[in-house]
């Protein structure tokens, strides 16, 4: 589940190698239908329309994703549903990576036939590595909310939800707020997604805390107390959750998004899902595209088939809110029995900006590791 797992020996090895083995031969010159470099294509017009870009990603003939676990967001249909559609490889990399290892990942890599293509990444990192990204509309750009993309598609929201706590209703009590966390029963028993100075999935459920706590968007520190204070109880879990330790019992309550909460009912009857009043947080996932990607053309390819309906209705079968869900209710193209079934929402939610995304972020670099430590 997009947690940081690096080694860091793995890591040392890997940038020495990067550093002393020559460049390899990429992809990054193709040219579009128009004589455009394909990596400074702004749209699928500069192709010549859909069939030249889809012309041009097949010569490159692959795509490299990073951080996308299969069970995440539906991401391995998704995966394979891309690569059945165009006859393009998908070569998926560190698939349990968080946010911030992407970054690190094409940083360590430019240059390389292997660097990443494309970034999937949680707000804070994001919108912190925005030169990093290369600006393109898809062709359904229009109908994306205005507050859910950059005006140029220098990063586009592509999935969604809201913070939740799932838990193994046959290992721990029913409960119905934030503070039950707390109580004897839940000892050694409550794990959050990663680690919230890298992941965004941990990011959010610390701000979601806070609103628990009588924080807000702008004020995260409750949320670090609260869980100093469960640390301190002795029931915060240091274990990064999977659906393996999920389905184990070894992390009977998580805090994370709804859509990976409510995927493990499936495979766990007695697993719940429960988003707190009052602590209803937001959050959307931010796609973009490397501005060094080695495959240029179809990194482009993909983002046209993760905002197509096709692609979107395969984030909601994965439990994920799509981000053109309300143009395509309108439009009547969405899947209507998937839509049903998202996890119930009450209250208003609430969504950070980027100023208090770049806040909170700083806080937690200075606080977190002190507040668990």
């Amino acid at each position: 589940m997009k947690n940081a797992r690096l080694i860091a020996a793995v890591a040392t090895v890997a940038v020495v190698a990067a550093a002393c083995a020559p460049p390899e031969k990429n992809s990054g010159d193709t040219k579009t239908g128009s004589g455009v470099a394909a990596a400074s294509a702004t749209s699928a017009t500069d192709f010549g329309g859909m069939d030249g870009l889809i012309a041009a990603a097949k010569k490159e003939g692959e795509l490299n994703v990073i951080a996308l676990p299969p069970d995440w967001a539906n991401y391995g249909a998704i995966i394979k549903a891309f690569g059945d559609k165009y006859g393009i490889k998908v070569n998926s990399a560190q698939p349990d990576a968080a946010s911030q290892d992407e970054i690190n990942a094409a940083n360590q890599q430019k240059g390389r036939s292997t660097a990443p293509d494309v970034f999937d990444l949680g707000q804070s990192v994001a919108l912190a590595n925005q030169a990093m990204f290369a600006p393109y509309k898809v062709a359904t750009f229009e109908g994306i909310p205005d507050a859910m993309k950059d005006p140029n598609g220098t990063w586009v929201n592509d999935y969604g939800g809201y913070m939740s706590i799932g838990y193994d209703s046959a290992k721990v009590p029913d409960m119905s707020s934030v503070n039950d966390l707390l109580k004897p029963e839940y000892k050694g028993k409550v794990a959050l997604n990663g680690d919230p100075t890298q992941a965004g999935a941990a990011f959010s459920g610390v701000a979601m805390v806070a609103l628990s706590q009588g924080g807000s968007a702008d004020d995260v520190a409750p949320g670090v107390a609260f869980f100093t204070k469960l640390k301190q109880a002795g029931n915060f879990l240091p274990v990064d959750p999977t659906p393996a330790t999920i389905e184990s019992g070894q992390t009977p309550v998580v805090i994370d998004w709804d859509y990976l909460n409510a995927a493990e009912t499936k495979k766990l009857p007695s697993w719940k899902v429960f988003v707190p009043q009052g602590a209803v947080l937001g959050g959307y996932y931010f796609q973009a595209i490397n501005k060094d990607a080695p495959h240029p053309a179809a990194a482009r390819l993909w983002q046209e088939f993760l905002f197509s309906d096709q692609g979107q209705n395969l984030f909601l079968a994965g439990g994920a809110r799509p981000v053109r869900a309300d143009a395509m209710v309108k439009a009547g193209t969405i899947d209507a029995a998937a839509y049903e079934k998202l996890p119930p929402v009450s209250g208003t939610p609430v969504i950070l900006t980027q100023a208090q995304t770049d806040a909170a972020t700083k806080y937690l670099a200075e606080n977190w590791a002190k507040a668990i430590g």
